[in-house]
């Protein structure tokens, strides 16, 4: 039983939303986020990304960055920018890209329900990252930037959302990548109540995107908890902003991989070895994989389609992946990489850069490359409900949530 519940959020005003909102922090790197900043001074991005309001030595994990995101918040609402909801709702958040559309609902979600696993994980965190974001939802007291979750599809939520969007939205905006972004407040308390209803109905909630800033916001709320040994459980601290969708409006896009060298191999060694567990057949142009157990190859300025052997191919819902195939039978076997988190030799590429960023990496700083098959929704459903975890990188999520439209403060 799920406990999404509706919130007092706060929210910029219509004719500011489309210059503050951000892609998430972790997409930019230092130097990118500044210019960012740079471009569009209103940006989000400043109060997610505060050591953009630093020089460059000044570490961007200091005290001061955070209480600067901080300062930065609290002006952005004390002057307007943003504005409070009278009360508690829903929203209604609607992405378009390249003429696809998901329709989330924006919520909190429990982090009781995180810590019972009713809302599930298919990652490892690192401490580092997730210490990162603690000091920054703490200091800031706000979270800023969604979960991505997903459910299995209800049709009461879907029907609630269908008649909320016969309404004019209160935001509609175009982005600068080109994604088309739509927002709608669902404040009628019958609304409200039957999707929170809905939701009670529903057993099991996903992560699909960001197990960092979930684990960093449960983390939190715990710290809160054991300083306010009072609390009941009504409290803000005790839950986290979330955009729920239904798991048949979901696309995973494949995020692909760069080696470095062939473990010593020639191209004729390596290409052997690898027809013990792959049919291989030369290609005339890219290969993006259309069915599950075929992967695209690039060595030596040629395509390659590779169709993994039966033999290979399990039922296991982790051993069953593509992503689990290729590590176990290609990288661990052939290439000796056991741990592509930490081995240099091995660098991810997300699929929405293109067949053409695996040809550059390969004819430039590394050597070969693989396209995948995209992992589905339902294969990440089955990994998390069987309690197991996913190899690293296998799932890349289009398009991304935007972090400053809705803030939710503790």
């Amino acid at each position: 039983m799920a406990d999404i519940k509706a919130f007092r959020g706060f929210r910029p005003r219509a004719d500011l939303v489309e210059r503050v909102a951000a892609l998430p922090y972790d997409v930019y790197n230092r130097k990118e986020a500044k210019a960012e900043v740079k471009r569009e001074p209103l940006s989000f991005l400043k109060v997610d990304r505060a050591e953009t309001q630093f020089e460059d030595e000044v570490d961007m994990y200091s005290p001061a960055v955070y209480e600067k995101a901080k300062e930065i918040l609290n002006t952005m609402i004390q002057e307007g920018i943003y504005l409070q909801e009278e009360k508690a709702v829903y929203y209604i958040y609607e992405l378009t890209m390249e003429g696809r559309t998901q329709t989330g609902i924006v919520a909190c979600a429990s982090i009781d329900d995180y810590q019972n696993n009713i809302i599930k994980k298919h990652e490892n965190t690192r401490e580092d990252k997730e210490l990162d974001r603690i000091c920054h939802v703490d200091t800031c007291n706000a979270q800023t930037g969604p979960i991505f979750l997903a459910y299995r599809a209800q049709k009461q939520i879907d029907a609630v959302v269908e008649q909320q969007k016969q309404k004019p939205p209160v935001y509609q905006f175009v982005s600068p990548d080109g994604i088309g972004h739509a927002v709608w407040v669902i404040d009628a308390d019958e609304d409200i109540q039957s999707i929170q209803e809905s939701f009670r109905q529903i057993d099991s909630i996903y992560i699909a995107d960001g197990h960092h800033r979930a684990a960093s916001a449960v983390k939190v709320g715990l710290k809160r908890r054991a300083g306010h040994p009072e609390y009941d459980g009504t409290e803000e601290f005790n839950y986290f902003l979330s955009v729920l969708f239904p798991h048949d409006q979901l696309m995973i896009m494949p995020y692909n991989r760069v080696l470095h060298d062939l473990n010593g191999m020639t191209e004729a060694e390596f290409l052997s070895c690898l027809r013990a567990d792959f049919d291989i057949e030369e290609q005339t142009c890219p290969v993006s994989p259309v069915t599950k157990g075929t992967f695209g190859m690039y060595l030596n300025q040629k395509w390659y389609t590779l169709q993994a052997h039966a033999d290979i191919c399990k039922d296991d819902p982790v051993e069953g992946l593509d992503v689990s195939i290729l590590q176990k039978e290609v990288f661990e076997k052939l290439l000796h990489i056991s741990d592509p988190r930490t081995d240099k030799r091995i660098d991810f590429v997300g699929g929405i850069r293109g067949l053409q960023e695996l040809e550059r990496r390969a004819n430039d700083d590394m050597c070969l490359a693989f396209s995948m098959y995209p992992t589905s929704i339902l294969e990440l459903f089955g990994v998390s409900d069987a309690g197991r975890l996913m190899p690293p990188k296998s799932t890349w999520f289009e398009p991304k949530l935007r972090s400053g439209i809705f803030i939710h403060q503790l």
